[in-house]
């Protein structure tokens, strides 16, 4: 075993990731612990100076992967009281992990994310002048079936289909086929952070009804700020924890 800190793989087995940061290394290590078993939803890591020497890495890169995963929701740091394992399901934990370390690597995103911001609101504005009763009902309906979903995927899945009804709506079917490819590429940053985010789904709520009450009063300006609110807020969300990993590997 090494006795060199940092210097093995994710898989502690002494043999280098190729192309890994020691960052990687630190969050792979810590990923194993909890794939194993070892470190339930619940549990408590021991002391920053003990881990280290456990895991054979230097504090700094130990820190530095704690703050990732406390961004990727599966570390709750909790100041002056230490660092635990959060309390979603290992399946649904592991998940959000996976999710996370994906996205930190896709640095088409933030572009994307910036064309839902253009595109939506606009979309949405249109909407307004033009949406039919009929939409309204669903878009309602959806809504209300929104509130009582606890699956992150499921929600994400509805959440993308009161947005696709919306454009729809606006009779542009250009703008609807390139809302989509947008939605496409960001469906997995909104599970992600559907599944990490504890009060998504009462956030998520209230903004869907500042939509859908614009669109219901056919007020586009109304319509366009609510959709912008509620895009920009999403981005704003994402963008500043995966930019913090990624400046740091």
């Amino acid at each position: 075993m090494s006795t060199n800190p940092d210097r093995s793989g994710p898989g502690g087995d002494g043999v280098p990731a190729a192309g890994s940061s020691v960052v990687d290394i630190a969050i792979g290590r810590l990923r194993n612990r909890i794939e194993s078993g070892e470190f339930t939803p619940g549990h408590r890591l021991p002391p920053e100076a003990v881990l280290a020497s456990e895991l054979e890495l230097s504090r700094p890169s130990l820190r530095e992967a704690v703050r990732a995963l406390a961004m990727a929701g599966v570390l709750d740091v909790r100041r002056g009281d230490g660092t635990f394992v959060t309390d979603l399901r290992p399946d649904r934990l592991l998940r959000a992990l996976g999710s996370f370390l994906d996205l930190a690597q896709d640095t088409g995103l933030n572009e994307m994310l910036e064309c839902r911001k253009v595109l939506e609101p606009g979309a949405t504005a249109l909407a307004a002048t033009r949406v039919d009763e009929a939409t309204l009902d669903r878009l309602q309906e959806r809504i209300e079936r929104m509130r009582g979903l606890r699956d992150p995927e499921e929600l994400v899945h509805e959440d993308i289909a009161f947005h696709s009804d919306i454009v729809a709506a606006s009779g542009n079917r250009t703008l609807a086929s390139l809302a989509d490819s947008v939605t496409q590429r960001t469906a997995r940053a909104r599970v992600w952070r559907a599944l990490v985010k504890s009060d998504v789904l009462s956030w998520t709520h209230q903004q869907h009804m500042d939509i859908y009450t614009a669109l219901r009063a056919h007020d586009s300006l109304a319509a366009f700020t609510a959709a912008s609110r509620h895009v920009g807020d999403v981005e704003l969300w994402v963008r500043d924890r995966l930019d913090a990993v990624r400046d740091r590997r």
